[in-house]
């Protein structure tokens, strides 16, 4: 099995079908992955959940991290490409912020090693939030009197309002955005009414025809893996089918953009499948409008397999089994800036 994960994080598998093999089924542990540089603590938690909703880290003060990743809702936007700031949009899909603790690299691509660095990439993108660098940032947050107090909790008196301060609390925040407890985690944990008589026959399914392959794991998102080492997969990895061009599958390259290494021209991070009925439309693009949809397409361009109606709605009815258990959010009341606005 390490050898087969080995193969696919390097491209070796090229255009094969997957193979199929028993899957392992694990429920979500209580606590992801925290580094040792980034301890966890009330006061962190509490600076990255109002640094997270807060829109003046974009340039008009307009986007905030929750506009593109709605943890009042699947932790995304459902818009199939996100909007930045002055309505720009990008080419891809805004992914869940929920369980995202648990990859081992961050975004569609893998570009990003932790949490920390995916926090930082949004904050000085032009078509995100727009600040010129996070010297802009720190100035700006600098000149919010709140923010003092609530980085000096956080990271003690020492020059605590930084720009990766501000980064680990975020990602110290967005490490408390698990969702537990789902009918699938009960069932595992033994409790056979937690799952509908379809529900089985969908994870059985899903199981035969080859899909935890890619989606293994606590967080159905493969292996896992040591902080940085990415588990990708081609998409679409069976050439030919008429999803490639009803959905434009073939026009992002993915993470050949980041290594210029032709091996990974359309590899992609295997994302999530917890809380993926939350999250239309699918896939980097957003070009798939519905979950059934999403089953087809990967049914065919993963494994070359045509699946028939109650297949699909087996496997459907599956997937929305990993909606787990949303810790309460409550709205951060955000440091003002009286009788004055940071924003130019």
């Amino acid at each position: 099995m390490k050898l087969f994960h080995k193969m696919l994080m390097t491209g070796i598998l090229g255009n094969l079908t997957l193979p199929m093999y028993a899957a392992q089924w694990e429920v979500l542990p209580d606590t992801p992955p925290i580094p040792a540089n980034n301890s966890q603590s009330e006061a962190k938690i509490k600076l990255g959940q109002t640094l997270f909703f807060d829109p003046r880290l974009s340039s008009t003060g307009t986007v905030s991290c929750n506009s593109c990743h709605n943890v009042m809702a699947g932790g995304d936007d459902n818009r199939p490409n996100s909007v930045g700031v002055e309505g720009k949009t990008g080419g891809r899909s805004a992914p869940t912020v929920w369980n995202s603790a648990f990859l081992s690299v961050q975004f569609w691509d893998g570009r990003a090693p932790t949490l920390e660095e995916q926090a930082r990439g949004p904050v000085t993108n032009p078509i995100e939030m727009g600040m010129s660098d996070w010297d802009a940032v720190v100035k700006r947050l600098k000149s919010i009197p709140g923010y003092r107090a609530l980085f000096k909790a956080a990271f003690g008196p020492d020059n605590p309002i930084t720009a990766d301060n501000a980064v680990k609390a975020i990602a110290a925040y967005e490490r408390t955005l698990i969702t537990p407890n789902s009918p699938y985690d009960r069932y595992v944990k033994g409790d056979k009414k937690a799952l509908t008589e379809q529900q089985v026959r969908g994870r059985n399914t899903f199981a035969e025809i080859g899909c935890p392959a890619c989606h293994s794991g606590p967080n159905f998102s493969g292996p896992q893996l040591t902080m940085g080492s990415g588990f990708y997969m081609t998409f679409p990895l069976v050439p030919g089918s008429k999803y490639e061009t009803k959905y434009k599958l073939m026009e992002d390259i993915g993470r050949y953009q980041v290594t210029g290494n032709e091996a990974h021209k359309h590899m992609w991070r295997i994302p999530t499948l917890r809380n993926i009925a939350l999250t239309a439309p699918y896939f980097h693009n957003g070009a798939v409008p519905s979950l059934d949809d999403a089953v087809r397409v990967m049914a065919k361009t993963q494994l070359n397999k045509d699946l028939d109606n109650a297949q699909v709605q087996d496997i459907v009815a599956f997937l929305k089994a990993l909606t787990g258990e949303f810790p309460k959010q409550t709205m951060p009341r955000l440091p003002g800036t009286p009788g004055r606005s940071v924003i130019p």
